[in-house]
């Protein structure tokens, strides 16, 4: 009976065992398949596929980890809709942009990962539609458009500063911003290019609405600028944005 007892026992041990030790395994390998499926490709080299609902949507080259060489992304068709180049992590050179046809419809350049150099958009027959040009990401004032048969687009509106000087009255020089065509959109900012850049971020916006803006200055008895710079950034009907800048002169040297 004694023995019974200790071989009945021996076969417990033997069964507990053996599925903690299922349980342990198994638990490693589902953590295993997590960290495959969350963790970066880190000293992958080759292209790698991402697809969305089975669906290709970029193609990525990568040399021990890190992206070098050509991108992809496609539409959900499977054509191709844009190709970005990688120098150690970075975009460099050309950016383009694909119609479905095939056909280029944008290139943008680019150095050290921002916008550098021109950028040339398309029409599906093959004309240059615009031209514009970036620095280190910024735009410059340089723009030009084209129609689709070629001619140079022209006539772009202007800006329409009107003023209001209650300067003796309240000790305020009132400026309202339109532009000659009243149906455009704009942004006003008041400030000046930077080493020839455009930058927002720098600037005071004076919008009232997509298409008027307003800028009040105020004595303050101390000597200032004698002049304010206002930037119009115009929608055009190609869908980019045309610079113009204008000085406008003021009758106080401590309007602020």
């Amino acid at each position: 009976m004694k023995t019974n007892l200790l071989f009945f026992l021996f076969l417990i041990f033997l069964i507990t065992g053996t599925g903690c030790r299922n349980k342990g395994t198994h638990k490693t390998e589902n953590q295993g398949q997590s960290d495959t499926s969350t963790v970066a490709d880190t000293g992958f080299t080759g292209i790698k596929k991402y697809y969305s609902r089975n669906l290709l949507v970029k193609e990525v080259t990568f040399k021990n980890g890190i992206r070098q060489g050509l991108m992809k992304t496609y539409y959900q068709n499977g054509k191709l809709y844009q190709t970005f180049w990688y120098e150690n992590g970075i975009r460099e050179d050309t950016a383009r942009w694909y119609f479905e046809d095939g056909k280029v419809f944008r290139e943008t350049q680019y150095k050290s990962d921002s916008m550098e150099g021109s950028q040339i958009q398309y029409y599906r027959n093959g004309k240059v539609r615009a031209r514009l040009s970036y620095v280190r990401g910024m735009r410059t004032p340089f723009l030009e458009e084209f129609t689709s048969d070629g001619k140079k687009v022209s006539g772009y509106p202007e800006m329409v500063i009107n003023t209001k000087d209650e300067y003796n009255r309240n000790g305020t020089y009132k400026v309202y911003l339109v532009l000659s065509k009243k149906d455009v959109k704009v942004n006003f900012y008041r400030g000046e290019y930077i080493n020839g850049l455009f930058i927002p971020k720098k600037y005071i916006k004076l919008n009232t609405n997509d298409f008027t803006g307003y800028l009040e200055l105020k004595k303050t008895g101390i000597p200032g600028n004698s002049s304010v710079g206002i930037i119009a950034e115009i929608s055009t009907g190609l869908g980019n944005k045309y610079l113009t800048y204008k000085k406008i002169d003021l009758p106080y040297n401590d309007l602020k």
